[in-house]
């Protein structure tokens, strides 16, 4: 076998495509996001909105914790989206590109 056509035991030989098993397995279901904006209005903005999304995805009810802090350059929101599956974490974070 060529070196182009070898596959990893996790792989099929017929096309190198990846069990989806072995990629999601329910383990990473939390989404986190942190960004420093200039003030508390640019960041309850942006909360806002990735709740939304985070709230059109879920199935189940998302667990959104988020923190607003001080700092010099202006206010960092951080926020840990924990959905009930791996598939709706990714998907969350697929959205956001």
């Amino acid at each position: 076998m060529s070196d182009s056509l070898k596959c990893n035991a996790q792989e099929t030989a017929a096309c190198c495509c990846v069990d989806v098993g072995t990629v999601m397995d329910n383990t990473d279901c939390t989404a986190s996001y942190q960004n420093v904006f200039t003030n508390r209005g640019e960041a309850e903005l942006m909360l806002k909105m990735l709740t939304e999304k985070a709230r059109a995805t879920e199935s189940e009810p998302c667990l959104i914790e988020s923190r607003l802090t001080d700092v010099a350059d202006g206010v960092e929101l951080s926020i840990d989206f924990t959905f009930s599956c791996q598939a709706e974490t990714m998907i969350f974070q697929l959205g956001l590109r």
